[in-house]
Formats: C-alpha cells, sequence, structure tokens
C-alpha cells in the first residue's frame, strides 16, 4: 500500500498548514486512517484519527484546532493556530477498519497502523 504525504513546512506560531495523504494503488474504503507525528525526543503521538465511517478522534492537545477530513482516497489534516510544540514529523498510516475505532488507532501510536506513508517535517517557529 502506498500513501503519499505532502504539505508539511515552517510556519510561524498562529499559522496553518495543511496536509494531505493519498492512496495510491488502492482506496481508502474499509481503513481507517491517523495522522501522527514524533517530536524530537519523544514517542510517536496519534494526532487525529478517522475510520471508513467518519468517526474522527482528536489527541487533546490538538482539539479544536486540528480537522481531518476525506475526500474520496486522500485524508487532509488541516491545523490551525500553530504552536510550536506541534512541530514535528509527521505521518499518516492506516489500518483495515475491522476491529479498530479511531480512538484505538491514535492512542496505539507506533503500533496502530499497519501500513505507513512518507514523512513531512512541519516545524512552528517564530
Amino acid at each position: 500500500l502506498d500513501l503519499e504525504v505532502s504539505g508539511g513546512g515552517l510556519v510561524q506560531p498562529g499559522g496553518s498548514l495543511r496536509l494531505s495523504c493519498s492512496a495510491s494503488g488502492f482506496s481508502l474504503d474499509y481503513y481507517a486512517i491517523g495522522w501522527f507525528r514524533q517530536a524530537p525526543g519523544k514517542e510517536r503521538e496519534g494526532v487525529s484519527c478517522l475510520t471508513d465511517s467518519g468517526i474522527s478522534y482528536y489527541a487533546d492537545s490538538v482539539l479544536g484546532r486540528f480537522t481531518i477530513t476525506r475526500i474520496n482516497d486522500t485524508v487532509y489534516l488541516q491545523m490551525n493556530a500553530l504552536k510550536p510544540e506541534d512541530t514535528g514529523v509527521y505521518s499518516c498510516g492506516v489500518r483495515h477498519w475491522y476491529g479498530i475505532t479511531a480512538q484505538a488507532l491514535c492512542v496505539q501510536g507506533e503500533h496502530g497502523p499497519h501500513y505507513w506513508g512518507q514523512e513531512t517535517q512541519v516545524t512552528v517557529s517564530g
């Protein structure tokens, strides 16, 4: 499974970025998908996850600022009101829907997804 990630970059605190994760060669139907990040010296954590039925989950640290959406086989993470602590390497990951909720996919972090997309750096600094 190939997941193509784009959209990272450098932004000032309070700014916005949108990440995208596109499935290539397969459909996201029947998959739960999530966005994960890893800050320097920290473990990878789930930021926001979405089931194939449209149920979403957000980590407390991003609730109200980030929005996950899916259009066909692309999943977006709109990040607003970015903070320096949002800095990290972001990636998307998928897991077959059966037996996994959006919250579980995210909370399991590194062990949630079965397939991973590319990584993109997000740096919030001003």
